[in-house]
């Protein structure tokens, strides 16, 4: 059984980074492609980055944090990072981490993530940025 457990978020400063670390267990990390999900209070859950399975490690980022947050993954540890700089408020919300397991394109494997019997999902963690 595929189990994902985000871990890293927490209350923190404007301006200040986190790092949210996403473990999976269940499987290797082999073709399987990771994503971060974001779900804010009264608003829709969207996709924040996501990573290939393949070797070429492609990603994905939504416009808003293209120039502050980077996906990483360590196959060798079945774990996969986000790194968020330059936090702001509008950043504020429950981060979860997904998994899908191809070899599509990384946005294909980003949707797939969000269909029903497709995608693996964390329990999500929270994210506040607050003076």
């Amino acid at each position: 059984q595929v189990q994902l457990v985000e871990s890293g978020g927490g209350l923190v400063l404007p301006g200040r980074s986190l790092r949210l670390t996403c473990t999976v267990s269940g499987t290797t990390l082999d073709n399987v492609a990771i994503g971060w999900f974001r779900q804010a209070p009264g608003k829709e859950r969207e996709v924040i980055s996501c990573i290939s399975g393949m070797a070429d490690g492609s990603t994905y980022y939504r416009d808003s944090v293209k120039a502050r947050f980077t996906i990483s993954r360590d196959n060798a540890k079945n774990s996969a990072f986000l790194q968020m700089d330059r936090l702001t408020s509008e950043d504020t919300a429950v981060y979860y981490c997904a998994a899908a397991i191809g070899t599509l394109p990384v946005q294909s494997m980003c949707r797939m993530m969000t269909r029903p019997g497709f995608g693996f999902w964390g329990q999500g963690t929270q994210v506040t940025v607050s003076s």
